[in-house]
């Protein structure tokens, strides 16, 4: 039988202060570790895409901005999401041109495809699920060179409906790509929750420290944000420099 977890509020994780000071560390790092960085090569596309998140999420909260106000509904949010999903392509595939790997909306499950010839290695997420691309980019972030040569990194996957064993073996492979997750979620702006991706399990799973696990973990990286894979510096440098000033300096 299937229980719900202890609920843990990871939106408390990440402050405003925490932000900053990860910010401060992320490019303090970037600057001894890395002389041509993103940053240096792409201040202006930073600058623009900064403003197209600002407007975008504006758009879907219903913000105002300067004289124009934005009325929210299902439609717009949904148009919003998808619009939203499209800057985070873009920044991605953006950011990591050089390492021939792109992003793309996929239309069923996820799946990552490596290098084949001259096609490019492929991050497929699912159902074009805003949430779900930054999950997939966490688990690129964490694979590292040799994983990225295999097909879905060389992960193994059995569907909801898991053993006590198989989910054990899914949980602790799924700590460090879902704080990158919750990371990167909490960087935008948004909500992050979670997931044992195990509702049909036929044992009593709360027990599971699978969700104090991440939060750990997400609070490791936070305080020592050397240990975060190369590439998660990266796009977490650029999300906190574009997301979080822009969140700032929205007026509601």
């Amino acid at each position: 039988m299937n229980t719900q977890s202890k609920h843990i509020d990871f939106s408390t994780v990440l402050t405003t202060a925490d932000s900053i000071t990860l910010l401060n560390k992320l490019m303090a790092l970037e600057n001894l570790t890395d002389e041509n960085t993103y940053r240096n090569k792409l201040t202006s596309y930073l600058m623009s895409s900064q403003q197209k998140w600002q407007l975008l999420t504006s758009m879907s909260s219903g913000y105002r901005i300067g004289n124009n106000t934005f009325i929210s509904s299902p439609d717009t949010f949904k148009d919003s999401e998808y619009n939203l999903t499209n800057w985070l392509i873009s920044l991605f595939n953006t950011l990591f041109l050089e390492q021939k790997v792109e992003l793309v909306r996929g239309k069923q499950e996820p799946e990552y495809f490596p290098i084949q010839g001259e096609q490019l290695a492929r991050i497929e997420f699912a159902h074009g699920f805003f949430a779900s691309a930054l999950h997939e980019i966490s688990h690129w972030c964490v694979a590292g060179e040799a994983r990225r040569r295999l097909s879905d990194f060389g992960y193994w996957y059995a569907p909801d409906g898991r053993s006590a064993a198989q989910q054990q073996a899914f949980e602790r492979v799924e700590i460090k790509p879902q704080a990158l997750e919750c990371l990167f979620t909490l960087a935008c702006g948004r909500q992050f929750q979670v997931s044992q991706d195990n509702l049909f399990a036929e044992f009593d799973t709360s027990d599971s420290t699978f969700a104090s696990d991440v939060y750990q973990q997400v609070k490791n990286y936070i305080t020592e944000p050397h240990t975060l894979p190369r590439d998660a510096k990266t796009l977490l440098t650029a999300l906190l420099s574009i997301c979080k000033t822009s969140l700032s300096n929205t007026v509601s």
